[in-house]
């Protein structure tokens, strides 16, 4: 059965005083026909929310208009009023209407000027301490004419690029030395520079790491000497307990570094409004020790092992202190990974066995408002088969929970193919002769 809609301003209510030049902003807004009909008996007034003011002049919205990122929600008070409110949520474009498609867009970047051509195509940005200074600030091909300075800088500059349609997701610098008290303080900054209504800070799992033992990883060669299964509880858990604290300070959480599928019944509980699924590395390294492995299985050279056992090295599978591992244990550990990555089977050749494994939990979660992040990705692959994914008939319904990140180029390239330029040839070569 098709639904009727009426608009807002139908049924004819007087708005309050003092709330005329926000009420007209409302006035477009879509009503089920039943809906209209309740609210058309039980109103007598039309007026919005102190927080729906907040918004539109903290943004200073231009007249007539609602911002992205924000839902419109209306709701009849005690004295009869129908009232508009604005509730963040980055799955709606302006004046109240969803963007195009269920699955969001997202750009990893601190780089103003790739920022500028896709604001308008993402509902979030995510940067991280790596992307700010060494893919921006401190690389001067990116960072024309040294203009930007700070890190302070850049994210004000990007702020203004994205306006309020966007999340900017960004991350403490240092989550280890740092007392849970200088971590709030400088949460509040990244509140203070990016508002309230888009600030997400990220917070990585922290595994084996932790206060005494992060110098390891900024001195010398920079390798661990303690392996990544070899954790304390208190150290495991220390980023999911920061998530917990953000949360409980009015902070949403983008809970980063999972590469595993067992890390997300655990990251859940942390209450986080993003988790990620990290897939281009975690298959790259799949691929590397499959390859090693039917190398191995081919003419039995120790070669082959050793080659496996300087890549898991190099990899952090096993830690400085592991060099000596024998190579029987090395091949049972790889093929230990490749079972649980189900590489050899639908559910993982692609990569994507994480992606789906979240999406399941996901879906039976209880917090509704958390979105999967998917995330670091490259080739020719990644993306085409993220897509299928979620049009198959088993995700389908969790698209609406997924937002796609990768660097701005990337996604261009997919804005392209082989038959853009065939026919623009033959549309610009008419076009040149017509009269």
């Amino acid at each position: 059965m098709v639904k009727m809609y009426t608009v807002l301003s139908a049924l004819g209510l007087q708005v309050i005083s003092g709330d005329e030049d926000y009420a007209v902003r409302v006035a477009a807004f879509e009503l089920d026909i039943d809906e209209a009909k309740k609210l058309r008996g039980a109103a007598k007034y039309l007026g919005v929310t102190g927080a729906f003011k907040k918004v539109i002049d903290y943004f200073r919205i231009p007249a007539g208009e609602t911002p992205a990122g924000f839902e419109i929600r209306l709701f009849l008070d005690a004295e009869g009023v129908a009232r508009a409110d604005l509730a963040r949520n980055i799955s709606y474009g302006k004046n109240g209407k969803k963007r195009p498609t269920g699955m969001l867009f997202s750009a990893d970047s601190a780089n103003p000027y790739e920022i500028a051509p896709i604001s308008a195509m993402v509902a979030n940005l995510t940067c991280n301490p790596g992307i700010i200074y060494d893919l921006f600030l401190n690389d001067p091909k990116a960072n024309i004419n040294n203009e930007f300075k700070t890190r302070d800088e850049v994210m004000n500059e990007i702020g203004k690029i994205l306006g309020p349609g966007a999340d900017i997701s960004v991350e403490i610098n240092d989550p280890f030395r740092k007392s849970d008290a200088e971590i709030l303080e400088e949460a509040e900054k990244f509140r203070e520079m990016l508002s309230e209504y888009r600030v997400v800070i990220k917070v990585p799992h922290t595994g084996p790491v932790n206060r005494d033992n992060v110098a390891e990883l900024l001195r010398g060669d920079k390798r661990f000497s303690g392996s990544y299964r070899d954790v304390s509880t208190k150290d495991a858990l220390r980023g999911h307990n920061l998530a917990l604290m953000l949360h409980e300070n009015g902070f949403r959480v983008n809970f980063t570094l999972m590469f595993e599928p067992y890390q997300t019944a655990l990251a859940l509980q942390a209450r986080p409004y993003f988790i990620n699924s990290f897939i281009r590395h975690r298959l790259i390294q799949t691929k590397t020790m499959d390859r090693l492995l039917e190398n191995f299985a081919l003419d039995a050279s120790p070669s082959h092992l050793e080659e496996l056992r300087n890549f898991m090295l190099k990899n952090d599978y096993y830690s400085r202190n592991e060099d000596a591992t024998d190579l029987l244990s090395v091949k049972n550990r790889a093929e230990e990974i490749l079972a649980y990555r189900q590489f050899n089977s639908a559910e993982g050749c692609d990569g994507l066995d994480g992606v789906r494994h979240n999406l399941r939990l996901l879906r039976d979660c209880n917090m509704e408002n958390t979105y999967l992040i998917i995330c670091s990705m490259e080739g020719e692959s990644n993306y085409p088969d993220i897509l299928r994914l979620l049009v198959s008939p088993e995700f389908i319904d969790m698209a609406p929970r997924v937002i796609i990140t990768a660097e701005p180029g990337y996604l261009a390239r997919f804005a392209s193919a082989n038959q853009v330029v065939s026919y623009l040839r033959r549309f610009m070569n008419a076009a040149e002769g017509a009269v």
